[in-house]
Parts: C-alpha cells; structure tokens; sequence
C-alpha cells in the first residue's frame, strides 16, 4: 500500500507532540535577561543556568497551548479573515476579473516578465521596508494569473515566497532584522550596505532561476507539476469581462490603499491593526462607489473570509509548536546547546557555523526581529572569541532567518500563504528544499568571502 503523506494540520500536531517530548528530555534552564534602551529584552551572554528542579509541563498542556496560540497570532488570523473579505467583496465587482484578462493579454507570451518582475518587488520590498504579512492579499490575484499563463500554483507561491524570502536573507535595511541585529551588536545603523547589496544580485538571480526553471517545466507538461489540481477556487476564468471605467476606479482606488500602506509602515510604523483598518475601509468604499446591496456585499464579506478558516487553523498550531518549548522551559537550552560548538571554531568555519546555528534556530523562533534579540547578545562575544567581524555575525543571522523562512513549518506567513493557497507542505517542501540547499551553500560562501575581505 502506498504511503499517502498526511494533512499539513496533522503533520503540525505531530511537531507538537515532539516539541512537548523535547520538554520532558532537555534539562530547563535560562539566560538572565535585561531591557535594553528601547525596552526590548536581551539575553545575556554567559548568564546560562539549569534550573535545580524540572518542572513537567502537563500533558494536557499539548491542547491548551493551542487556544493560547492563536490568542498570540490573534493579529495576523484576523488580518487574513479581513483581507479574504475584502478581496471577495472586490472580486464579486469583477474588477480583479477584468485585470487579469487584460494582463494575460499583456504577458500571455511572455511569462518570465511577469516571473522575474513580481519576484523583483517581493524582494526589495522585503529587503527595505521588510514586507512579510503584507503580501498576503497577493497570492489569490497571483495564483490566477500564474494558472492563466498555464502555470501552477506552486509557481505562484514560489514568486511570492522565494522572492520575500531572498529580499529577507540579503535585506538591505530591513527595520525588523538587519537594523535590530546592528544595534545589538553595536554596529552602526545600515553599515555594511555595500556588501550586502552586491550580494543581492547572485542570490535572487539563484532564487529566480529555481522558479523559472519549474514554472516552465510546467508550462511545457503540466504532468510535471508536484500539483495537478488547482481547486475550484483558484480555476481561471476562461472569458474575462474588458475593463470598465468603474473597473478602472476600482482598481485605483485598490492602488491607492496599497499606497497608503506602504507609507503608513515606513512612516507612521504601522502593522496588522492599521493594515487590516485600510482594507476594512476600502471594502466599505467600494460598497457605497458600486452601489453594492449592503446585504449582499455583507454575505459575499462572510463567504471570503470563511475560506481561510484552513489558513489561520494553520498559523494556530505552527505558534503552537515555539509556544510549548517556551512554556517548557527548554527553548534557552536549546540556543545555548547549539551555541557552544561555535565557541571552539576559526573565523571561516565559525561564520559557517553561525549560519548553520541560526538556521535551525528559525524552527523554533521564527520572528525575525526575536531571534535577532535571542541569539544576536549570544553571537557577538562569540564573534569577537574566534575573530569574526560582528557584521559577518549580523549577516549569519541574516541568511539563517530569511532564507529558511520559505521552509520553516513554524512560519506563520508562510503557513498562511500555503493555506491560503491550498497547497500541501510536503508538496511545497519537494519544490523549495533544492532551493535551500543552493542558498545555504551560496550563504556559506558568502560568509567566507566575507572573512578573507575582512567584511565589516
């Protein structure tokens, strides 16, 4: 009998399972911890301690964790119900229809432009503003433009994930990883730009070529795809309705509040709350422009926000998986224990080792800017006993969090962009772990040029 690869929800309960047996194996303990001046919590390096006594976490602490995941993710399942309706009421306007009848006569052609062009944007936005979440409202509109030009879904989501998660693992100025790292390890804000900027190039040229290279194999035979079924809801159209002038004020009025979004993160530092405000507020516009039946527009709200109950389940128990080592006790037993065999490392073998550190270490925090404040007071000292430059150690850190964010089950938005999308993690693993092990040999080389030019 063929064995049949369970549900992503089943595979997450699984982890679960083997985070709460981590609890019961690893001894518990803890750094000291200190507010830093911006009132973030750091760890301390050397301050590591066993706790005298264990302290068991109950078994039935494997269901309770997951009520109290989701009341941490509370922000982003909400985001994603918000952005499902409002996406929906638009929809139902035909306007997104109309757009992708008119772009598909524009790239029907010319497939890698629109490839290279939407993986361009993730990437650098991303790379500046540090764009995660906020790509989420993107993936329905990409998926149906993708199957349109007789791609797959999994081509789809490689343009956005692999393109986020590049910009991510050479971020320029990121705010939420390369500015926190720096400040922690008490480098000046955005050094070591230009490095980073020439490392953009080979890296998304990397990222590009994995996805193109799958998108065209299955434009030539679709057989090749890891998925054969796109699922009624993400099925293109086969007629598109042509471009009204209410289309049209539709469309940018959508472009507008994509604006103000992207202004209102840089400027004003905006996040989920203030995110999902705009598309509450847009639906609402485009209610009262259309004329739409209120009754309707609410039913059509309820409708698109219902199918992406499957997505914030997913994000529930991926934090639930961190959750319960945190609770257990365990999770600072585990940076420590993976941190001690860097200390006894060379410059070229440490930057590596670095990498390899952070990278794990995403599985079990996968925020960015939290693991910078874990692991970064730790990697510093380390850095400075095995002379290795403190921002080849910020860019260790960079590469281990961005780009195994596009394979890490604990990702919450890549969770959410799967779920959202309907395709199953051991599908997306088969596509992009080839990836990760090109990026990670990419990143190991890099930190070794780093060392020899002495990168600082």
């Amino acid at each position: 009998m063929k064995f049949k690869i369970p549900h992503t929800l089943v595979l997450l309960f699984a982890m679960m399972v083997f985070a709460l047996l981590l609890t019961y194996i690893l001894p518990q303990g803890s750094f000291e911890e200190v507010a830093n001046e911006h009132g973030r919590t750091e760890v301390v390096p050397g301050s590591y301690k066993q706790f005298p006594e264990k302290h068991y976490l109950a078994a039935w602490s494997l269901f309770t964790v997951l009520p109290k995941a989701f009341e941490d993710t509370q922000g982003i399942i909400f985001f994603i119900f918000i952005i499902g309706g409002a996406l929906a009421v638009i929809k139902s306007t035909g306007a997104i229809d109309a757009f992708l009848g008119k772009m598909l006569e524009k790239f029907g052609s010319r497939p890698q432009i629109l490839i290279i062009a939407a993986m361009l944007v993730f990437s650098v936005g991303s790379s500046t503003l540090g764009v995660a979440e906020e790509y989420l409202p993107f993936i329905t509109i990409l998926i149906a433009l993708s199957l349109g030009l007789k791609m797959d879904i999994i081509s789809a989501v490689g343009i956005m994930v692999v393109g986020y998660g590049v910009g991510y693992g050479v971020a320029a100025i990121n705010p939420f990883t390369v500015m926190i790292a720096q400040e922690i390890a008490g480098l000046p804000p955005t050094s070591g730009l230009w490095y980073r900027l020439v490392l953009f190039i080979p890296f998304f040229l990397i990222g590009w070529y994995h996805v193109q290279k799958y998108a065209m194999k299955v434009m030539r035979d679709p057989a090749k795809g890891f998925i054969q079924e796109a699922g009624s809801i993400h099925k293109p159209g086969s007629d598109y309705p042509p471009l009204t002038r209410m289309h049209w004020l539709i469309l940018m009025m959508t472009i507008a509040a994509m604006g103000l979004i992207v202004h209102g993160i840089y400027h004003w530092h905006w996040y989920l709350t203030e995110l999902g405000a705009v598309f509450f507020g847009l639906t609402i516009l485009v209610i009262i422009v259309t004329r739409m039946n209120p009754s309707e527009a609410a039913k059509t709200f309820g409708v698109g926000a219902s199918q992406l109950t499957v997505t914030a389940l997913l994000i529930g128990f991926a934090r639930s998986i961190a959750l319960l080592l945190e609770e257990g006790q365990v999770l600072h037993t585990i940076v420590y224990g993976l941190s001690l065999p860097l200390q006894k490392a060379g410059p070229e073998l440490g930057s590596i080792g670095m990498y390899i550190f952070q990278s794990l270490l995403n599985f079990f925090i996968p925020s960015g800017s939290g693991q910078a404040y874990v692991t970064m007071p730790l990697m510093t000292p380390i850095a400075d006993l095995t002379g290795i430059h403190r921002q080849i150690a910020v860019l260790a850190y960079q590469f281990g969090d961005g780009f195994t964010n596009m394979i890490v089950p604990t990702n919450a938005v890549l969770m959410g962009i799967l779920g959202i999308a309907g395709v199953p993690y051991d599908k997306w693993f088969k596509f992009i772990f080839p990836l990760i092990i090109k990026l990670w040999i990419a990143g190991s080389i890099a930190l070794v040029v780093a060392v020899w030019i002495g990168y600082n």
